[in-house]
C-alpha cells in the first residue's frame, strides 16, 4: 500500500515545451553559458532550421522572443545577421532605459513614479560610493563639479553633465547592478529638463553637487545621504512640469 502511494505522489513528468520554446531555450542556454560570445552571428536561419528541424516561421517566432529579450540582436541586409547582444551590466541598463521609456510613452507608467524610484536607489548609491569610491572616481566627479561652476544655466551640456554626475556616483558605489539601474532611470527622467532653471537654481544645484562630492571625499556615509537628500528635496520642490514623455 506504501509502495502505491509512493508511485502516486512521485513527480516525473515535465513540461512539454512547443517548438519554438525549445528553440528559444536552446539558444539562449548557449548565451548565457558563454558557448555563444558576445559579437558572435548566429548560423543563417535556414541552417538553424534545418538543425531545430523546425519551419522557418518557428524560427523567427524563437529569434524575435530573443530579441525582446535583448540577448540578440538583428542587422539586415546581405552581410547582416543575427547577432549576439552584449549580456552584462551595461546591456541591462540599456534594456531598462528601452522599457521605461516604451511604458512612460504609452502612459502605462508616470514619470513621477519613475523619477521617486530613482531618488530611492540614490541614496544607497552615494552611501556606497562614499565607502567604496576611488581616487580616479572622485577625481571625475569634481571635474564634472568644475564644468558645471563654468557653464551657464542655458548651455546645452547641463543636462548631460547632471546625468553624468550622478550616473558616475552610482558607478562609484561599486554596485553594477545599481549603477544600471540608476543610469537608466536618471536617462529617462533627466530632471534639469523638469526644473525652472533659473541662474539661483543652478548655483545652488552647483553648490548642493559640490557637498555630495566632499562627503564621498571624506568616506563619510551619514554626511552624502544628508548632502543628496538635501539636493534631491530642492529639486523636487522645483519641478515645474510633471508630465510624462
Amino acid at each position: 500500500m506504501a509502495d502505491r502511494e509512493s508511485a502516486r505522489s512521485r513527480v516525473i513528468g515535465q513540461k512539454v515545451l512547443r517548438p519554438r520554446e525549445q528553440v528559444e531555450e536552446r539558444i539562449r542556454g548557449t548565451i548565457l553559458s558563454g558557448e555563444l560570445k558576445s559579437g558572435d552571428i548566429l548560423p543563417p536561419e535556414v541552417e538553424l532550421a534545418r538543425q531545430f528541424n523546425v519551419s522557418r516561421t518557428t524560427l523567427r517566432e524563437a529569434l524575435r522572443s530573443l530579441t525582446t529579450q535583448g540577448l540578440i540582436y538583428k542587422i539586415p541586409g546581405s552581410r547582416g545577421g543575427n547577432f549576439v547582444q552584449s549580456v552584462d551590466h551595461r546591456s541591462l541598463g540599456s534594456v531598462v532605459i528601452d522599457s521605461v521609456h516604451n511604458l512612460l510613452k504609452l502612459g502605462s507608467i508616470e514619470f513621477a513614479e519613475v523619477a521617486e524610484v530613482r531618488q530611492h536607489l540614490e541614496v544607497p548609491a552615494v552611501r556606497l560610493a562614499a565607502a567604496n569610491r576611488s581616487a580616479e572616481d572622485l577625481e571625475l566627479l569634481r571635474d564634472i563639479v568644475r564644468r558645471q561652476k563654468r557653464a551657464s544655466v542655458d548651455d546645452p551640456e547641463v543636462p548631460k553633465l547632471d546625468e553624468q554626475f550622478h550616473s558616475l556616483i552610482a558607478q562609484a558605489s561599486g554596485n553594477r547592478v545599481l549603477h544600471s539601474f540608476v543610469a537608466a532611470l536618471h536617462h529617462e527622467t533627466e530632471p534639469v529638463h523638469y526644473l525652472d532653471l533659473s541662474p539661483e537654481v543652478g548655483r545652488a544645484t552647483v553648490r548642493q553637487h559640490k557637498a555630495i562630492v566632499d562627503a564621498i571625499a571624506d568616506r563619510d556615509p551619514d554626511a552624502a545621504e544628508a548632502a543628496i537628500i538635501e539636493h534631491l528635496t530642492y529639486l523636487r520642490k522645483h519641478i515645474a512640469v510633471h508630465v510624462s514623455r
